[in-house]
């Protein structure tokens, strides 16, 4: 069994840590990736990122400037969205974090695919940016199967809370006998689920501290996940995805 996850735009860096770090498995596809962004001009890279022009001056300074083999952070603190808050990594035993560097993988649109310990440098490239890369369209093309093939679906299933924009790069590579499980969180509006986002991102995270700290290994021991406001919902639960339903409180 392995997870997958998705980046954060939010990034940070640090050296104040105990891990040896590891290099991340396509460091040449991200030092292509590097080649073609730094060809850009403001406005292009700008525009690339949807950001503001504050916000693409920054990141553009940081691009032109940026160096993969130093100044690096391990890519679970490195990242600092609402799911990694919530993962809150820093509390994790030791026996949590060998589990995560066995099973835990973070699908990145520059990195491709990490491991928890992987040295990373804060950048900003979604996997649905419209960059091309010589015959490649964009990131999709590019990484093609590679992300696939470095899964271990053969010892599945593998437990996917990524977003759809990062499973959208394995998809399409998907084997008869593969095993994709999606975890979904929702909330009941008009007796229909309803994906509340912000809600989401932070079961997510704490979906995977509860495997961690629990050594999770099956299918049975995820629908135990023992949030206060989540419960599994057979009913709403397929082959292909469980669901865990948001449960209302008196006082809300």
């Amino acid at each position: 069994m392995q997870i997958i996850i998705s980046p954060t735009k939010t990034m940070t860096t640090t050296r104040d840590h105990d891990f040896q770090e590891s290099q991340p498995v396509f460091l040449a596809e991200t030092t292509r990736l590097l080649e073609e962004l730094k060809k850009l001009s403001l406005e292009e890279a700008t525009a690339l990122w949807k950001c503001s022009e504050a916000l693409g001056q920054k990141n553009y300074e940081r691009l032109l400037q940026m160096d993969l083999t130093k100044q690096t952070t391990p890519a679970i603190l490195s990242y600092q969205g609402l799911q990694y808050q919530y993962m809150a990594p820093h509390l994790f035993t030791a026996p949590a974090f060998d589990y995560i560097q066995e099973r835990l993988r973070i699908l990145s649109g520059f990195y491709g695919l990490l491991r928890p310990f992987d040295g990373i440098v804060p950048y900003r490239l979604e996997m649905q940016a419209p960059l091309r890369i010589g015959a490649a369209q964009n990131l999709y093309t590019f990484w093609g199967s590679r992300l696939y093939e470095a899964l271990d679906f053969a010892n599945g299933p593998i437990i996917n809370l990524a977003s759809n924009e990062y499973t959208k790069v394995l998809t399409p590579y998907l084997q008869k006998d593969d095993r994709l499980l999606d975890i979904s969180f929702v909330s009941l509006v008009n007796g229909k689920p309803k994906v509340k986002a912000t809600l989401a991102k932070m079961a997510r995270g704490e979906m995977i501290r509860f495997m961690a700290e629990h050594q999770v290994v099956s299918i049975e021991e995820i629908q135990a996940f023992d949030h206060p406001d989540y419960r599994f919902s057979e009913s709403f639960s397929t082959d292909q995805k469980l669901v865990f339903v948001y449960q209302e409180t008196k006082n809300e």
